[in-house]
């Protein structure tokens, strides 16, 4: 670690292979608590390269405990967060919504670091058990429509860092690592990301794998599409800025999808909006970003259909019973 912060305090980049074998140090406890906090440090005085991001995400990958889901179509709907907008469980929420919607969805997420409420601590606010069991998971795929791949039991890189990141507080390149670890490697991502730059580097990547993607961004900020003002939308087809009146959303204030700011603020509005009580402001969303999902999944499709199906989805309680149902299989 002396070697390769020397290296970059010199302001040079690591080679694809010299990150790699970096972070399958830190995978395998060979750094200690400061080491590391120092090398996360350095990445957030700097932008990180593509090389330096590939490698990062070769040894995850390469030491992650990988669940076999390809008996499925799934599509995990995922943030990098680090966006410090504080949110509520916009993604967690469309997730249940798409998997209402019909299709299967393999969730990734994590307890929150630069928020007050991740999808993991949601989750088991509601009494969800993590768990890398795949049987369990698949029962859940079966009966629920969705399962939840909680971050750290999957990648041991983000177990040993998970203290330092709790501490420091603030986004990291983990953040950004993210959606591209889920160790079920879904067909389909719906990615969030907290910069225009960030969305063209997972363009870059992403254009490299055998994913069909969506990438969203709002211009002032926020890792979805949070309809307070212009997001952009990067797919394998091209890329566009629109507007909430664009498809037929209303423009939002920051206020109105504010998440809290405890587990327990979020988990009511998390209850409150998928018991179908949400305000028009979350409802509208929460159908926005999981009718982006199933256009992800049917690209045929036109928007305003595939915002259709995710609000009768929302409304009707059909994403409650997901849910209900997920919840109950962890009873």
């Amino acid at each position: 670690m002396k070697e390769t912060l020397s290296t970059l305090f010199q302001y040079k980049t690591l080679t694809r292979t010299e990150a790699a074998e970096v972070l399958r140090k830190i995978a395998t406890s060979q750094f200690n608590d400061t080491q590391i906090a120092v090398f996360l440090a350095v990445f957030l005085m700097r932008s990180i390269t593509i090389e330096e991001l590939s490698g990062f995400r070769e040894a995850l990958k390469e030491l992650a405990l990988e669940i076999d889901l390809g008996d499925y179509r799934t599509i995990d709907l995922c943030g990098t967060g680090g966006d410090n907008k504080n949110t509520f469980n916009i993604s967690t929420l469309s997730s249940f919504v798409v998997a209402a919607s019909g299709e299967k969805v393999a969730k990734h997420g994590n307890y929150g670091v630069s928020s007050a409420c991740g999808s993991s601590n949601v989750l088991e606010h509601f009494g969800y058990r993590f768990s890398n069991d795949q049987d369990k998971l698949r029962r859940e795929l079966e009966e629920a429509g969705i399962c939840f791949l909680h971050a750290p039991l999957f990648n041991p890189a983000m177990k040993n860092v998970a203290p330092v990141r709790k501490q420091l507080g603030i986004k990291t390149f983990f953040n950004i690592l993210g959606p591209m670890i889920n160790p079920s490697s879904p067909k389909a991502q719906l990615i969030g990301v907290f910069s225009l730059e960030l969305a063209r580097m997972y363009n870059y990547m992403y254009q490299q794998l055998a994913v069909d993607y969506t990438i969203v961004h709002s211009l002032d900020g926020y890792d979805e599409v949070s309809l307070t003002g212009p997001f952009k939308i990067v797919t394998r087809q091209g890329e566009q800025i629109l507007e909430p009146a664009d498809i037929g959303m209303p423009t939002l204030t920051p206020e109105q999808i504010y998440g809290g700011n405890t587990v327990e603020e979020s988990a009511a509005i998390f209850q409150q909006v998928i018991s179908g009580n949400g305000t028009p402001a979350q409802n509208s969303v929460v159908i926005a970003n999981s009718g982006l999902a199933l256009k992800t999944l049917f690209p045929e499709q036109s928007l305003d259909q595939c915002f259709e199906i995710a609000g009768e989805a929302l409304k009707s309680g059909k994403a409650l019973r997901a849910f209900k149902t997920l919840i109950k299989i962890n009873e």
